[in-house]
């Protein structure tokens, strides 16, 4: 069973294991994800301003609890 990249994203995040983060930004197929990513652990390595990390993190937690409601509309079959 692959567990989602939201549900990995959530776990890490959540969690502190950054380096998974990192390589889950890598390897996601989702832009937005990746990207949210790179601004948090970007903000969290190199800002000074707390508000800043602080931001970028509620920014990724708000898109994975964003993207983890969406539900794909079902393809027919013929």
């Amino acid at each position: 069973m692959e567990i989602p990249d939201y549900d990995k994203a959530l776990y890490y995040t959540l969690w502190g294991q950054w380096d998974e983060l990192l390589v889950l930004m890598v390897r996601t197929e989702d832009d937005m994800l990746s990207k949210k990513i790179q601004l948090f652990l970007h903000a969290y390595h190199y800002s000074p301003d707390q508000t800043k990390i602080i931001d970028s993190h509620d920014s990724l937690l708000y898109y994975i609890d964003h993207a983890m409601k969406y539900t794909p509309p079902v393809a027919m079959e013929i």
